[in-house]
């Protein structure tokens, strides 16, 4: 069967399920109307006589029942059901497609003779769209498959699975009205689908030494399992659904229905209520805003840089920030702000992999501490702004002066005239900075006095600010926050309804924005010009800067946890030391150095949405995959490399 039968045929259809009893599924995008279809299709049948019954088995939006299940479901007095559920506790369908498939083959058997409208998610593309096809058409008994398409629709989405399945395939026409909601609408239908679900939750108590934890459990952070989401099984067969609420001690505290009961299997996956109350997906990867190799207009592509392991890099709409020389390589971190020509520095190790024009695009270094690899790339940044006569500031822990006067008055300048670079080096001490002024060539540190420090901000700008900590690593080590004011994003639809070209006027709305110049008449490319204060209203959309922060070298000690926590606190990505795994704690301990499990603790409390890890130990440069296993285990923000350079 292959025929073509537009929306309003659904009449139609539904002669056709109720000749015998047919297993129908409904194909197609998300947004295009498969909900809407079942319940349609489910009234008609009933005012028949009919008995339909419905599986939902998109776990991020069921029509009906509990989210992060496949649910079941009977139509009665014109809604659907709720008869029983397999929880998978993912609301990812592609990416826990195995575990969604068996619960739709498990539900599926326990159906009699009745009509069954299967309601898939919405994943038609690629191996995942494949793969759930087939096998949920294998797992359910599907004979009947309607493809819902757009209007002028050519091409059926994987068609070629479509037309090997062996089952009578229907071609129905989307309504024109039917549209995906945003995800905003998604994240919160889906909560108040779980809320309502928990609305008469008792709390209970689960010891973790009585329960086999399936699935992708934490291990041991108490915040990490704060907001999951998890299941109780026997034999395989969900008895109950639940979230957890706390951590006391080894036992957990969980929200569950009254009615409800617990077992000694517990299933967790990926599903967590967010710091906003919302039901969403704890995303270990992050894709989207990582990669791991540096922006080719940064670094040159010869072999060398093969060495060092990964380079992760994270954009925000206010900046870029790069680990040069890779997790296992000396820290550095290259922090490159939108629209501008400047970049700033944390940590100055090896700097052969910035070109020497990036250089004279430093504005300022933020050090952590002197030790050879956090300092060893001054000389680069020297010789590179040789003939630049702006000052380059650089910050860092008592002593640094003198330091940087000691490396420059190591090299004879003999032939450098007035040409030497220049650096205003600022040192924190206590709640205050003092500063100092050389230049390479010319005798004698110059004291520039001292500036206040209040609440840690050493650097304050009408676009961001950097804020820094002192940690304790045998030494003084500082950890720093860059922290933009304002993220202002152009709406581009609004732009190309005034038909208005992008181009650097844009770049200097964005400035006049940052710098509060709100009054002021800004030149527009079809030759007028409005204020600022309007262009802003009608062109932008302003939100809360994303704060970076940058910690590296620092003991395991309560008091460091406490201030680094304090200072990460809803930061969008931390860039964290992580040298040594659980199984070398005492090498960690006795060099004042993080392990793998306390860099996830740190991250989980702070509430990052990103964590990368960095310097590792060149002792595991042959099983990276190790220590971000480790850190996995206590911390589901863990940003993991989606293209090794070996493999796993």
């Amino acid at each position: 069967m292959n025929q073509r039968i537009h929306t309003e045929h659904h009449k139609a259809l539904a002669k056709l399920l109720s000749t015998g009893e047919r297993r129908l599924m409904l194909f197609g995008p998300p947004g295009i109307g498969k909900t809407t279809l079942a319940a349609s299709l489910a009234d008609r049948l009933s005012k028949v006589g009919r008995e339909v019954h419905c599986l939902a088995a998109d776990p991020g939006m069921p029509a009906f029942g509990p989210p992060g299940a496949v649910n079941l479901g009977v139509w009665q007095q014109g809604e659907w059901k709720l008869e029983t559920y397999q929880a998978l506790c993912s609301l990812d369908a592609a990416r826990f497609r195995l575990p969604l498939i068996e619960a739709v083959g498990r539900l599926a058997r326990q159906l009699g003779q009745s009509a069954l409208l299967i309601d898939p998610p919405g994943v038609v593309r690629g191996v995942a769209g494949s793969e759930l096809l087939t096998s949920i058409v294998a797992a359910a008994g599907v004979d009947l498959v309607v493809v819902l398409v757009r209007e002028g629709q050519q091409t059926l989405p994987l068609q070629q699975e479509l037309e090997a399945l062996g089952a009578d395939i229907v071609r129905i026409e989307a309504s024109p009205l039917a549209r995906r909601p945003g995800k905003n609408s998604r994240d919160r239908e889906r909560t108040r689908l779980w809320d309502s679900y928990l609305a008469n939750a008792t709390v209970r108590e689960v010891a973790l030494a009585r329960v086999n934890r399936l699935g992708t459990p934490p291990r041991k952070a108490p915040e990490a399992w704060t907001g999951k989401q998890v299941a109780f099984l026997i034999d395989g067969t969900s008895i109950s659904m639940g979230e957890i609420i706390g951590m006391q001690g080894n036992s957990l505290q969980l929200r569950l229905p009254a009615e409800q009961r617990l077992s000694s299997q517990m299933l967790v996956r990926d599903a967590v209520r967010d710091a906003s109350g919302l039901l969403v997906t704890s995303k270990r990867f992050a894709e989207s805003v990582v990669r791991y190799l540096p922006p080719s207009d940064l670094v040159p592509d010869y072999p060398q840089l093969q060495e060092g392991g990964f380079r992760p890099m994270v954009q925000t709409g206010s900046a870029s920030a790069v680990l040069m020389n890779g997790v296992f390589g000396d820290p550095q971190l290259h922090l490159r702000l939108a629209h501008q020509r400047r970049s700033l520095l944390f940590d100055l190790g090896d700097g052969a992999r910035l070109p020497g024009r990036v250089a004279h695009q430093v504005s300022d270094v933020f050090i952590s501490h002197s030790h050879m690899d956090h300092i060893c790339g001054f000389l680069w940044l020297l010789r590179s702004r040789i003939g630049e006569r702006e000052n380059c500031r650089l910050y860092g822990p008592p002593g640094l002066a003198e330091q940087i006067e000691h490396l420059i008055n190591g090299i004879h300048w003999d032939r450098i005239g007035d040409r030497g670079p220049r650096f205003e080096v600022s040192e924190l001490h206590a709640n205050h900075l003092r500063r100092f002024l050389l230049q390479a060539g010319k005798p004698g540190l110059k004291a520039r006095g001292m500036m206040p420090v209040e609440e840690g901000i050493v650097l304050d700008e009408d676009a961001f600010r950097v804020r820094a900590i002192v940690l304790d690593h045998g030494i003084p080590v500082i950890a720093y926050a860059f922290e933009p004011v304002l993220q202002i994003n152009i709406r581009k639809e609004r732009l190309h309804a005034r038909g208005l070209e992008p181009g650097p006027w844009l770049t200097e709305l964005k400035q006049r924005i940052l710098t509060r110049q709100l009054d002021s008449q800004l030149s527009l490319p079809d030759g007028q010009s409005e204020t600022v204060r309007r262009l802003a209203e009608e062109l932008t959309l302003i939100t809360p800067g994303s704060k970076i922060v940058y910690a590296t070298d620092l003991a395991d000690t309560t008091g460091n946890r406490d201030r680094l926590v304090a200072l990460a606190n809803g930061a969008h990505t931390l860039f964290c030391e992580s040298p040594f795994m659980q199984k070398d704690a005492s090498q960690a301990q006795r060099t004042g150095h993080l392990t793998t499990t306390a860099c996830a603790e740190i991250a989980t409390r702070a509430c990052v949405s990103h964590l990368i890890p960095f310097h590792f130990s060149r002792r595991y440069e042959d099983a990276p995959w190790q220590v971000y296993d480790e850190i996995a285990a206590d911390c589901p923000h863990l940003v993991i490399p989606s293209s090794p350079m070996g493999s796993r």
